[in-house]
C-alpha cells in the first residue's frame, strides 16, 4: 500500500503508542511477581528444541520455546514454588519444580529425553492449555518427527510433506514445487535459518536441495505472516538447521536408490558443529519421474554450522556462524540437446542476545547467491545466464511485558545485483538485470494481557525500495492477527495484511516441467506487486487427542508481473501487470494419541487470473482436494504409514486441431518450400478445459535397531501402490497421453554412529 513519504511519522507515532501502550499495561500490574525464562534441550545431544510446551501446572498457564529453543513467562506469582511441565513430541515429558522469587529472573534448563531411548508412559500436555491466545493464525510447525511419519518416496523431503498441508497444491508427482492457496510458486519466501534461497530444487524441482537430516524444525506461513518477513506474497517457508550435538561426537550415513549422503557433528569448546554433504551417484531412478527420458542428472548439497555461546565471553550470547550450497548438472551426450546447470550458494553469522532484562535481540548478517546457465551446444536454443546476490543485514528486537504482552521491532538492509543474460536469434545480447537496495523497518505489538483473548498488530515499512518505480514514496504492508477462545473446546481466530513484493521470476505457467525460473528486480515500468489477505478460521478441541481446525481465505493481487506473450517489437515490455483473486475453505481434522496418529484434510478452492480484461485459470487451480494420513508405531523399532491423496483434475489447454506451418532456415536451399514444414498446434482458450482426477495410494514400513556402538533405520515405500494411471499431460504434436508415476518401490539405509 504506497502512501505519502510524510506519513512514515504517522507510523513512528504507532510504534511509539504501542510502546506506551506496553509500559502502561506493565505498570499496572500488582507487586510481588517472578519471571520464568529457560531453554529446552534434547538430553542426549544438548540440541534445542523450538516450539516446545511449557505449563505452569497451577496457574494452567504457559508459553511455547521459540526457534532458538528460549521461553520467557512473566507476571508469575512470587514467593511460591510451581511444577513446570515441558513437553516436545518424540519426547518425555519432564516435571521441574521451581521456587519464583520476587522481581527475580529465575532460570531454568529443561533437557528432555527422547522416547526411543526411554519408552515410559508419556504425558500429554495440549498446546491450548499452553497458548490459549498465541495468534498464529496460518501457522504450522513441522519437525523431524512429522516428516518422518511421512512415506518417503525415493528419499523424504521437507517440500514433498507441505502438499499434505490443505491449502498447499502440487501440478504433479514430477515437482516438489509448491502452490499456496491459488498463488504463483514465486510468491513463496523460502529461508534457511532466516537467509533467502533463490533456487530451492535439485533436478528439475523433483525434490528441495535441503536434506532432512540436517532440518531441526520449519515454520510454514501459509498466510497472514507477521511484519518480520518481507518480500514475498504468498507464504514463509523458514527451515532451521541442527546445531550439532553439544554431547559427543557422532556420524551419521545414508544411502537410497538416487544418492548417497553423510553427516559429522561434535561439541566444541563452548558449542559444538555440524557438517553434511548428499550427493547424487545413480539417477537411473529420475527415469520413472521424466517418463523414461534420459536423466543425465549430477547433483549435490552440502551444509555446516558452527555454534558458541561461552559465558564468560558475553553472558547470555550465543554466535551462529552456517553456510549452506548445492548445485545441479545436466549434461547431455547429445550435442544437439542443451545442457544446463545452476547453483546455490548461502552464508550467514547470526549474534542472539539474552539479557538481563525482558530483552533479547538477532543480529544478522547474511549473503545469498544464485546462478543458472543454459549451454545451448547445436540444439538451437538460446543461451541464458542468471545470477543473483543478495547481500542482507537484519536486526531483531523482541521486549516482554510484565503484562506478558510483546513488542517487536527491527530492520532490513539487503542489496540485490540480478544478472539475466539472453540472446536473440541474431547472437546479440542484452542483460535486462538490475541492481537496487531495500530498507525496510517493521513494528508489531502482541497483546496478550488476558487469557482468552489475544492480538497482534503492526506494519512493514518499505523506505527505500529495489525498484525505481517506488520513486520518493513509502510501503505500508499493515497486518492484523487476533484471536478469541469462545469456551474452552473452541478458540476463533482472523487475521488481515498487505504484502508486496519486488522481485519475480520469468516463469512459464505453461511448462510442463521448469527447469529453474530467473529471477530479476522487478522492472520500473511496473509497479510492486501486492497482496491483501482476509482470513478467519476456528479450532475446536473435542479432546486431548482428537481435534478440527477449519480455515477460510481470501486474497486479492494487484500488479503481477506476467510474460508479455504479445511482444513483437524490441520496445515492447517482456512482463506485464495482471491481477488475481483466490478463495476457499480448508478443513483439517487431527487424532493424536500413541500409538496411532491420523491426520485427514480437505480444501475446497477457487483462483483466477485477470490479464487486460481476460479472465483464465492458472495450471495450479485444484478445486477439490483431500488425503488422508496414518502413522502406527508396533513397538520395538517398527513403525508404518499410508497416505492417500484425492485431488480433482488440474486446468490445461485443449489442441483443436493442426496446420502446417512454413519455417524459413535456408535461403540458398531449393529443396526448402517442400521440407521447411513443421505441424503447428491450434489451442483453444487457455485452461478452460480440466484433466481427470488424481488419486494415489503411498506406503512406508520402517525399521530401527541398534546393534552396538551402531544404530540402524530401513525404510521401505511403495509410490502409487495401485498403480493409479493419473494423466501428466498430453503431447501436443501426437496427442499421446503423458502419465505421472507408476508404482513406484523405492528403499533407505540409514546408519548412525
Amino acid at each position: 500500500m504506497k502512501v505519502s513519504s510524510v506519513n512514515f511519522f504517522f507510523l513512528i507515532f504507532i510504534s511509539f503508542c504501542m510502546l506506551l501502550l506496553g509500559i502502561f499495561s506493565s505498570v499496572s500490574i500488582a507487586q510481588e511477581k517472578g519471571t520464568l525464562r529457560g531453554i529446552v534441550t534434547d538430553s542426549t545431544s544438548g540440541e534445542v528444541l523450538p516450539f516446545a510446551n511449557v505449563l505452569i501446572k497451577e496457574l494452567k498457564s504457559g508459553t511455547v520455546s521459540n526457534s532458538n529453543g528460549y521461553f520467557f513467562i512473566p507476571s508469575i506469582p512470587a514467593n511460591k514454588t510451581y511444577t513446570v511441565l515441558i513437553s516436545f513430541m518424540g519426547y518425555i515429558t519432564k516435571s521441574i519444580k521451581v521456587y519464583i522469587k520476587q522481581d527475580k529472573i529465575n532460570d531454568i534448563k529443561a533437557r528432555l529425553i527422547p522416547t526411543s531411548i526411554m519408552m515410559q508412559q508419556v504425558e500429554k500436555v495440549g498446546k491450548r492449555s499452553v497458548e490459549k491466545n498465541a495468534t498464529d493464525l496460518g501457522l504450522q510447525h513441522i519437525s523431524m518427527r512429522n516428516l518422518e511419519m511421512f512415506p518417503q518416496g525415493v528419499e523424504s523431503d521437507v517440500f514433498r510433506s507441505l502438499h499434505y498441508i490443505p491449502g498447499v497444491q502440487s501440478t504433479g508427482d514430477v515437482s516438489a514445487r509448491y502452490y499456496v492457496r491459488g498463488s504463483p510458486s514465486n510468491e513463496n519466501l523460502v529461508l534457511i535459518n532466516g537467509i533467502t534461497i533463490y533456487n530451492p530444487f535439485h533436478a528439475f524441482g523433483i525434490f528441495s536441495v535441503v536434506d532432512p537430516d540436517i532440518i531441526n524444525s520449519v515454520e510454514f506461513y501459509k498466510g497472514g505472516f507477521p511484519p518480520e518477513y518481507g518480500g514475498r506474497l504468498s507464504s514463509v517457508l523458514n527451515i532451521i538447521t541442527k546445531d550439532g550435538n553439544k554431547n559427543r561426537f557422532g556420524a551419521i550415513a545414508s544411502s537410497s536408490l538416487l544418492s548417497g549422503k553423510a553427516l559429522f557433528e561434535g561439541p566444541i569448546p563452548h558449542g559444538s558443529f555440524i557438517v553434511a554433504a548428499r550427493k547424487s551417484y545413480y539417477t537411473e531412478i529420475l527415469r520413472k519421474f521424466l517418463n523414461s527420458q534420459n536423466a543425465p542428472i549430477d547433483f549435490y548439497d552440502g551444509s555446516f554450522k558452527l555454534n558458541y555461546a561461552n559465558p564468560n565471553f558475553i553472558p547470555g550470547s550465543k554466535i551462529i556462524l552456517d553456510g549452506f550450497f548445492s548445485g545441479d548438472r545436466l549434461t547431455n551426450s547429445d550435442p544437439l540437446v542443451e545442457d544446463l546447470s545452476w547453483y546455490n550458494n548461502v552464508f550467514g553469522m547470526k549474534w542472539f542476545q539474552i539479557t538481563d532484562s525482558p530483552l533479547f535481540f538477532e543480529i544478522d548478517l547474511s549473503l545469498s547467491s544464485f546462478e543458472g546457465n543454459v549451454s545451448p551446444k547445436l540444439s538451437g536454443a538460446s543461451p541464458e545466464t542468471n545470477s543473483v546476490s543478495d547481500i542482507s543485514f537484519n536486526t531483531k528486537f523482541t521486549y516482554i511485558y510484565d503484562s506478558k504482552d510483546e513488542i517487536h521491532v527491527g530492520m532490513e538492509i539487503k542489496n540485490v545485483d540480478t544478472k539475466l543474460l539472453l540472446q536473440n536469434s541474431l547472437g546479440s545480447t542484452s542483460d535486462i538485470g538490475s541492481s537496487g537496495s531495500n530498507i525496510d523497518f517493521y513494528a508489531y505489538y502482541k497483546f496478550l494481557h488476558f487469557s482468552n483473548f489475544g492480538a497482534s498488530l503492526g506494519t512493514r515499512a518499505v523506505l527505500v525500495g529495489l525498484s525505481e518505480s517506488d520513486g520518493s514514496n513509502l510501503l505500508l504492508d499493515p497486518y492484523v492477527n487476533l484471536t478469541y477462545n469462545v469456551s474452552p473446546l473452541i478458540t476463533l481466530k482472523a487475521s488481515w495484511g498487505i504484502y508486496d513484493q519486488q522481485m519475480t521470476t520469468l516463469s512459464d505457467e505453461n511448462q510442463v516441467i521448469s527447469l529453474f525460473e530467473p529471477w530479476i528486480i522487478t522492472p520500473s515500468y511496473l509497479k510492486p506487486a501486492t497482496n491483501t489477505i482476509y482470513s478467519g478460521g476456528a479450532s475446536i478441541y473435542f479432546t486431548d487427542f482428537l481435534s478440527l481446525d477449519a480455515e477460510a481465505y481470501y486474497k486479492n493481487l494487484q500488479n503481477l508481473p506476467v510474460l508479455n506473450n504479445n511482444k513483437i517489437l524490441d520496445s515492447d515490455p517482456d512482463l506485464v501487470a495482471a491481477s488475481g483473486e483466490s478463495y476457499g475453505y480448508e478443513f483439517q481434522l487431527k487424532y493424536n494419541r500413541a500409538p496411532l496418529n491420523v491426520t485427514a484434510s480437505y480444501t475446497l478452492s477457487w483462483a483466477y487470473n485477470n490479464l487486460n480484461g481476460w479472465i483464465y485459470y492458472p495450471r495450479y487451480d485444484v478445486r477439490n482436494s483431500f488425503n488422508i494420513m496414518l502413522d502406527y508405531d508396533f513397538g520395538s523399532g517398527w513403525r508404518a504409514s499410508a497416505v492417500w491423496v484425492f485431488n480433482s483434475g488440474l486446468p490445461f489447454t485443449q489442441s483443436m486441431g493442426y496446420y502446417n506451418k512454413f519455417y524459413f532456415q535456408d535461403f540458398y536451399s531449393n529443396w526448402q518450400i517442400y521440407e521447411d514444414y513443421q505441424p503447428q498446434g491450434i489451442l483453444a482458450d487457455r485452461d478452460l478445459a480440466r484433466l481427470p482426477d488424481y488419486h494415489r495410494l503411498d506406503l512406508s514400513l520402517s525399521k530401527y535397531f541398534e546393534i552396538s556402538p551402531f544404530k540402524f533405520t530401513i525404510d521401505a515405500s511403495v509410490i502409487n501402490a495401485y498403480n493409479r494411471k493419473n494423466i501428466f499431460y498430453f503431447v501436443r504434436n501426437t496427442g499421446a497421453r503423458v502419465y505421472m508415476l507408476p508404482f513406484l518401490p523405492t528403499a533407505t539405509i540409514k546408519v548412525e554412529l
